[in-house]
């Protein structure tokens, strides 16, 4: 079996912080508390990942503090669906992707940086967006910074909310 290896990412899962002592996910989960943050839903929002693997890399959380999909009511499940149903729909006008990757890591053996609040991933790809410098170089290139992703996202997200 052939393995690829993403050092980068290890700071990032090796600081995230002590779930007793606080989530940066229901910290920003508190309105108008993080610079990310680009939609929000009744029990929902959709955040910027502050270390993507591609441009435009979205998280969809609940904003109850769970760590599974069992744990949320059927209602807030539902929210949750139909908001990264609206980030699939955000990413794909905005950055026109050949494809994404939409999934949930539960548990820190499947790959979850921050294991106890539940979010859902939203990538969006393109041939060959894993390229030398990711596999030789261990680096990324994103063409586009976090900040400026979050400002072009949030009008498209405005507007497909007010569709609803």
């Amino acid at each position: 079996m052939d393995r690829l290896y993403s050092p980068w990412r290890y700071g990032y899962v090796s600081t995230a912080p002590d779930p007793v002592s606080g989530c940066v996910f229901c910290g920003a989960a508190a309105a108008g508390s993080d610079a990310l943050v680009v939609a929000r839903s009744p029990t929902a929002f959709v955040i910027l990942n502050l270390y993507p693997y591609n441009s435009g890399h979205l998280m969809v959380v609940p904003v109850k503090h769970v760590a599974s999909l069992a744990e949320l009511l059927p209602a807030e499940r539902a929210d949750l669906m139909e908001l990264t149903a609206r980030a699939e729909a955000a990413v794909t006008e905005l950055y026109r992707p050949h494809g994404l990757n939409i999934g949930v890591n539960l548990g820190t053996a499947a790959g979850a940086g921050i294991a106890g609040h539940l979010h859902v991933h939203v990538v969006p790809r393109w041939n060959g967006d894993t390229n030398f410098m990711s596999v030789v170089g261990s680096v990324r290139v994103l063409p586009e910074e976090v900040a400026v992703s979050a400002e072009r996202l949030r009008p498209v997200f405005e507007r497909l909310l007010d569709s609803r």
